[in-house]
């Protein structure tokens, strides 16, 4: 079974790495949409792969890390695609949450990423 909490921050980036006169190497922001996926058993008596409120305070260090910053200042976030984003929050997160099975990263309603880990 595969449980999910969603989350959202406000952060600011540019990349780096993108050819000459790109429109993402500008200095720009988006609202970033997380979903983060755990799996695991819900098994009784509780019925349940884990209190969603345990992967909101697993989740939270992180998500204060982001929100409202400059995603560039960030160490490992140097080129802040969406790809390295979820990978940065896997990384520091999957230690914590063994579970921890997809985070998916969404810049705008129709583009993101989901990784699963290496």
């Amino acid at each position: 079974m595969e449980i999910f909490k969603e989350f959202h921050f406000e952060a600011a980036h540019r990349l780096p790495n993108v050819p000459a006169g790109h429109k993402c190497a500008r200095l720009h922001g988006h609202s970033f949409q997380l979903r983060l996926s755990v799996s695991g058993e819900a098994a009784e008596p509780g019925g349940w792969v884990m209190d969603f409120a345990d992967l909101k305070a697993a989740f939270k260090p992180l998500l204060e890390q982001l929100d409202h910053y400059y995603l560039n200042d960030i160490p490992g976030l140097e080129n802040p695609t969406s790809e390295n984003i979820a990978r940065w929050i896997w990384e520091r997160l999957q230690p914590r949450l063994p579970q921890l099975s997809a985070v998916e990263v969404r810049e705008t309603c129709t583009t993101g990423c989901i990784y699963r880990g290496d």
